[in-house]
């Protein structure tokens, strides 16, 4: 089972900003996380903070797509090296539909994971979209670049777990 964890203010304020109320562009906003395995066998991403991503931060930012822009991404994988930690990726999907990880995202996660990877020694890295109804997550924890995806079971906070739809699973599957 894979969680990530944040404190229960922490989450409003990410969720505030990756869905603001008037905005139809998707957002996006990265973690940055210790990773452990508890001795349950829990794969966990605990977020010790986390940069909300600005315009210039996009190459692209429209309501069905976005794409970082170079110099972003870099010091993002840069911080996260520096400081020894895991990257978690958060964006938002705006629209009326349950949260899933589209085919876009998923091509872009097929390029961009073994990148990110390599360039923090293997450490594991997911990713989360936010709707407004939920949230959904894949997860890289093994050992490998190319490794296959695990569900992210939950958001854990101080206020208990929040369940993910497991939507973009059962759709790779089909």
């Amino acid at each position: 089972m894979v969680l990530v964890r944040l404190r229960a203010g922490e989450l409003a304020r990410l969720r505030k900003h990756l869905l603001p109320r008037r905005s139809r562009r998707e957002q996006a906003a990265f973690l940055f996380c210790r990773y452990s395995v508890s001795p349950a066998g829990e794969h966990v991403f605990e977020c010790e903070d986390w940069q909300p991503l600005r315009p210039q931060d996009y190459e692209i930012q429209a309501g069905d797509y976005l794409e970082l822009a170079d110099p972003a991404r870099a010091g993002l994988i840069k911080e996260a090296h520096d400081r020894k930690l895991c990257l978690v990726e958060s964006h938002s999907h705006p629209g009326p539909y349950p949260a899933a990880l589209s085919y876009s995202d998923l091509a872009g996660l097929d390029e961009f994971v073994p990148h990110v990877r390599w360039r923090l020694h293997g450490r594991p890295y997911a990713a989360l979209v936010f709707a407004r109804s939920g949230f959904d997550g894949l997860a890289w924890t093994d050992g490998s670049s190319k490794g296959e995806p695990q569900q992210v079971a939950a958001i854990e906070t101080d206020q208990g777990r929040i369940p993910a739809t497991g939507l973009t699973l059962m759709q790779r599957v089909k």
